[in-house]
């Protein structure tokens, strides 16, 4: 099978990770894999949500948006009349659960984190993208509540990076641009960590249902591809001075 752009089933679009686009944020990346591209913010806040009633534990919560021309005919703005549609809505819980996995909210003070997703063009995974670049923007934001002695390290539990990974004429296909997605027998999003853990899986059949044996090749084929991309994040990191592994580390 020969795709689109040439790649091989198991590799990854090209990935770059941009840090500092925004001035007032506490971090911010621009994210891009092959055709997509998603802007990152992600701002601190005192004050917990009202309904959380434990001193001390933070949250995290994330929005997502499209931009009208990130795909090639515009589209409405959602939100207009103060409601959102059930994709985006599904997009951002996602979004949310991830990277609320991966730090120590209960270790996090009185503060509400916001990672905003816009999607600036789109071909493909954006809501991947906009977890794996989410887990940058945070880092930033985060490494400077540790440099200030606000957190303690060890605010991070783990690095985690999403993608996805699809069935497309009964073979495994990793990182699926927009061509493959429509087309594809199932189309998964993995969350997950450097060591093969998983933190979400979503996905579904599109079609006829799917044997174990290929569920499980996609999963590895996910799973396979994190150290790649968690790379990539600690290298635009270290690229504005947070050091990961500090962020990590038990006090």
């Amino acid at each position: 099978m020969t795709r689109p752009d040439k790649r091989a089933p198991d590799a990854l679009r090209p990935v770059t990770i941009e840090t500092g686009l925004q001035r007032n944020p506490e971090g911010s990346v621009l994210y891009r894999c092959g055709g997509t591209s998603v802007l990152i913010s992600a701002s601190l806040e005192d004050g917990a949500p009202r309904w959380m009633d434990t001193p001390g534990h933070g949250w995290l919560t994330a929005e997502y948006q499209m931009h009208p021309r990130c795909n090639p005919r515009r589209q409405h703005r959602e939100g207009r009349r103060g409601s959102i549609g059930g994709r985006t809505a599904e997009i951002q819980r996602l979004i949310g659960r991830a990277l609320r996995s991966c730090v120590a909210l209960e270790d996090l003070g009185d503060r509400t984190i916001t990672i905003d997703c816009d999607v600036l063009d789109a071909d493909g995974g954006t809501r991947t993208a906009s977890v794996t670049g989410g887990f940058v923007a945070l880092a930033i934001a985060l490494d400077r509540l540790v440099k200030d002695g606000s957190v303690r390290t060890g605010i991070l539990r783990t690095p985690i990076a999403a993608i996805s990974v699809g069935l497309l004429k009964d073979a495994p296909i990793l990182d699926l641009c927009y061509l493959e997605d429509r087309d594809a027998e199932v189309d998964l999003n993995v969350v997950g960590t450097g060591d093969g853990a998983f933190v979400e899986v979503q996905g579904t059949a599109e079609g006829a249902p799917v044997p174990r044996a290929q569920l499980d090749a996609m999963l590895d084929l996910a799973l396979g591809a994190m150290p790649e991309l968690i790379a990539s994040q600690k290298a635009a990191l270290e690229s504005v001075g947070v050091n990961l592994d500090r962020l990590l580390e038990k006090p």
